[in-house]
Formats: structure tokens, C-alpha cells, sequence
């Protein structure tokens, strides 16, 4: 998270909101599951396009799916099957906040994520 001094909610959504790129992919850190933790030794990691998680919060709780897609700009992810129905009917993907999350399965495709996840072990 990007250090905010003021407890003013104003000072920290322009803090989230003014922060540059490098800083807003920090918003995207999720917490591991019970058994990732124990595997890899961290508490948590960024999430990536193809992990599966479980949503903790909302109506859609308890619900798994891998993701579609990574909104570094707003820091939400793209779940596959959590949608919203609009009134006429048609369902939109529902964008979720990182933090609202927990990762059961990594993707490990990427070589430099796989070889940094192995030497926290």
C-alpha cells in the first residue's frame, strides 16, 4: 500500500486516486490461501491474469473463478462468472476489489514469477 500520513478519507481516495502506475499495482496484492501460505511462505502476492480466487465479501461470497482480467488503473479484478444483471436483462462482468479476494491457485506461466516465488521458500 502507498503510505498515507492523514486519517482524512478525502486525503486518502486522492492519495489512491493520484498515485502513479508503479504504486497502484500494490493495490492489487491479495491475500494467499491457507495452504499457498504454507507452500510459498508469503501472506500475500500480486494478482494475475489466469489465478483462481475465492471471493471473501459480497453476494457473490465463497464463489471461485479464475481471472479474466487485471484493472491496474482502478485496481479491481475481472472474475469469471461473478456478474451483474442490468435492468433490460443483459449481465455485465463484475469488477472486485483485490483486498475482497483470496488466491487458491496461482498462475505460474510467468518464469520470473515462478523463480521469485520459489526463493521465498
Amino acid at each position: 500500500m502507498v503510505r498515507i500520513a492523514s486519517k482524512q478519507p478525502r486525503k486518502q481516495r486522492k492519495a489512491r486516486y493520484t498515485a502513479s502506475a508503479h504504486e497502484k499495482t500494490r493495490f492489487l496484492n491479495a491475500p494467499l490461501s491457507s495452504g499457498l501460505k504454507e507452500q510459498y511462505g508469503k501472506k500475500t502476492l500480486r494478482v494475475v491474469k489466469g489465478d483462481t480466487v475465492k471471493l471473501t465479501r459480497g453476494d457473490s461470497k465463497g464463489e471461485e473463478g479464475i481471472v479474466d482480467a487485471v484493472d491496474t488503473g482502478r485496481a479491481k479484478l475481472v472474475v469469471h462468472g461473478i456478474s451483474l444483471t442490468k435492468s433490460d436483462g443483459t449481465e455485465v462482468p463484475r469488477k472486485v476489489d483485490a483486498s475482497k479476494v483470496e488466491i487458491t491457485k496461482l498462475n505460474l506461466e510467468d518464469k520470473r514469477r515462478d523463480e521469485k516465488l520459489g526463493e521465498g521458500k
